[in-house]
């Protein structure tokens, strides 16, 4: 398997396993880590051997010392799985890991068997742009757990919220240790991104998963995302917002189960 040049060094990161079955490699979203995935993936262990990893300035994994695109994660991903002997996956992202799912499986499409889009978009609006350099700006100023209210709002409806189940202190615990320049990074990559002309080349059976509850940006993406890879499914995890996986991991782990095993 050829793995191409990138930015990022993958050499250091550390690729977690667990569970037995067909390899699902799992990718994380934005200020949190590969722990995402112990809450929202558990229900698919039994079933599948799970690959995870931090991406870079998040959790255990360094902060670059440079600039960064969506393609550079992509790359990194490509160069893990030939590290790891993995020839062929099931892929799934969430938010900006939906976004390298994208990407990869646009680019890789040998190495895809089938691909699952959570709460992702293929390119943010102009507005959702200008904020991630807002966000860039106070994460390096004020550190990302001045951002955690707010955030915290957009990923979980108001009656979890409330509950304040272990889930949102997961969230709120990564935020709070979150490296600034780790998260802003990641924002200038998220802005800069539009994967809208790879649509049609991705080729691996794809499920388009959303929290019903979702900023109308993303519910919109979610729709395109259904209407322009080719037989693409649409399904909602419900109550859910922007981290449905966390807040309805018992439906996410039932679709996946029911996608990746047909």
């Amino acid at each position: 398997m050829r793995t191409p040049a990138t930015k990022l060094d993958a050499a250091s990161v550390k690729v977690h396993r667990k569970g037995s079955g067909p390899t699902l490699v799992l990718l994380h979203c934005l200020g949190v880590d590969r722990g995402l995935w112990d809450i929202a993936a558990a229900g698919l262990e039994a079933s599948f051997s799970l690959l995870s990893y931090d991406f870079p300035g998040h959790g255990e994994a360094g902060v670059p010392d440079q600039a960064y695109g969506i393609e550079d994660l992509s790359g990194q991903l490509a160069t893990l799985l030939a590290r790891e002997g993995v020839s062929r996956a099931h892929v799934a992202g969430i938010s900006l890991g939906g976004l390298v799912a994208q990407h990869f499986a646009a680019t890789h499409l040998q190495l895809v068997e089938r691909l699952i889009l959570i709460d992702t978009t293929p390119r943010y609006v102009d507005d959702m742009r200008r904020m991630w350099a807002e966000r860039a700006h106070s994460a390096r100023t004020a550190g990302v757990g001045s951002l955690s209210d707010g955030l915290l709002k957009i990923w979980f409806t108001d009656g979890y919220l409330a509950a304040n189940p272990p889930a949102v202190g997961y969230v709120r615990d990564c935020f709070a240790k979150a490296s600034g320049e780790g998260y802003a990074l990641a924002c200038e990559a998220l802005a800069a991104a539009d994967l809208r002309p790879l649509a049609a080349s991705i080729q691996a059976p794809t499920l388009v998963l959303c929290g019903k509850d979702e900023l109308p940006p993303f519910l919109d993406a979610a729709h395109w995302l259904q209407q322009n890879i080719n037989a693409a499914q649409l399904a909602w995890l419900s109550p859910a917002k922007h981290a449905s996986i966390l807040e309805q991991p018992e439906q996410f782990a039932a679709h996946a189960r029911a996608f990746l095993q047909r």
